[in-house]
């Protein structure tokens, strides 16, 4: 392991008890499985602001702004280490407002709104679907920040409180 890290942001639209997925195509690293509303690698004027990326990301691929959304909230924190490199992925979520067009269209690949109980069937990456995995089950009911450590058999979860 020679220290190479990828560092990654998406953040994920809700829109009553529906979700934004995005079927990603022709992505550098992660292609032909469903993920974030919006999402990608920091530009190196990002490296130390998830939230930046993920709003780059979401105007660049979504075309709305953050004006558009609400309760923007950082709420997972992965790290998984694999081809060389440490994956650091940092997992936003917010709300549509009431009042924005929700047929959202992204150039990255197909964008469609799924029931919230129909998600954990998709196709993820390995991350995102523990990530979706917890929100779903604990994460969604608070407003905790969690730090997720893949350890080769599943994402281990524990709550990062502020201190």
């Amino acid at each position: 392991m020679d220290g190479k890290l990828r560092n990654m942001a998406s953040v994920y639209i809700t829109d009553g008890d529906k979700i934004l997925l995005l079927f990603r195509q022709g992505g550098r690293v992660v292609n032909d499985v469903w993920v974030g509303s919006a999402g990608g690698h920091f530009e190196e004027f990002e490296l130390n602001d998830a939230r930046a990326c993920a709003m780059r990301e979401m105007e660049e691929e979504l075309g709305i702004t953050e004006a558009q959304i609400t309760n923007l909230s950082l709420r997972y924190v992965t790290l998984r280490r694999t081809k060389g490199e440490i994956r650091q992925n940092y997992y936003f979520f917010a709300a549509l407002k009431d009042g924005v067009d929700a047929r959202l269209k992204s150039n990255e690949g197909i964008s469609r709104w799924f029931p919230l109980s129909e998600i954990s069937a998709l196709e993820m990456p390995y991350t995102a679907k523990y990530v979706i995995e917890h929100y779903l089950s604990i994460g969604r009911g608070t407003s905790a920040v969690y730090a997720g450590v893949a350890d080769g058999e599943r994402l281990v979860f524990t709550e990062m409180p502020e201190f």
